[in-house]
């Protein structure tokens, strides 16, 4: 192994060499190349002495008016759950899966009514996503920060929605443009291959 690879940490590592694995089936297999652009969930791992975990939604291909109309807006592919896997894969192909994270984590928070519950996921939240060294640290401004601390102390649906904002702001900004690029490259790379 070369000095700079030796560098880095070994999960880095291993997502170099999982994206090269799913690279060379892409250019092998070419009519497989929207299950690497949109992976399918993976089966959740059984965990003992807990309740059984739900079955994940089945993603539902969209129709092709339905995926066009992802070009208009971010908020349309969030909307899909396909979309949404979609989008999810790609960030985690740029290494930033955190900021998509983050937002559902938002979501999943505004839909909870128990104060218990909501208390607990307002805590891991912020320890996981927005404290100073979070494992998985989003990036918002001090303001942003300040606020949302400040939120933490009267607790409701509306908590995160300043961070939740200045994210998908981001993501829209930053990443949406390049997501589309890509789906439309593999989508034309597919038409082309089926020609030949």
């Amino acid at each position: 192994m070369c000095k700079g690879l030796a560098a880095l940490p070994q999960t880095c590592l291993e997502r170099a060499k999982e994206i090269k694995t799913k690279l060379g089936t892409l250019l092998q297999k070419p009519e497989n190349a929207i299950d690497i652009l949109i992976p399918y969930p993976e089966k959740p791992e059984k965990k003992p002495d807990k309740k059984p975990e739900k079955k994940p939604e089945k993603l539902q291909k969209p129709t092709p008016v339905e995926a066009l109309q992802w070009r208009e807006s971010l908020e349309k592919v969030l909307m899909n759950s396909y979309g949404l896997a979609s989008f999810r894969s790609f960030l985690r192909s740029e290494f930033s899966e955190e900021n998509i994270e983050f937002w559902v984590a938002c979501e999943d928070f505004k839909k909870t009514k128990s104060p218990v519950k909501m208390a607990a996921k307002a805590k891991k939240i912020y320890e996981e996503f927005i404290q100073t060294e979070a494992p998985r640290e989003v990036n918002i401004d001090h303001f942003t920060k300040d606020v949302t601390l400040k939120n933490l102390v009267g607790l409701s649906p509306a908590t995160f929605d300043l961070a939740q904002k200045r994210i998908f702001a981001l993501m829209e900004k930053d990443s949406f443009g390049r997501f589309l690029r890509k789906a439309m490259m593999t989508v034309l790379h597919l038409r082309c291959t089926d020609l030949i």
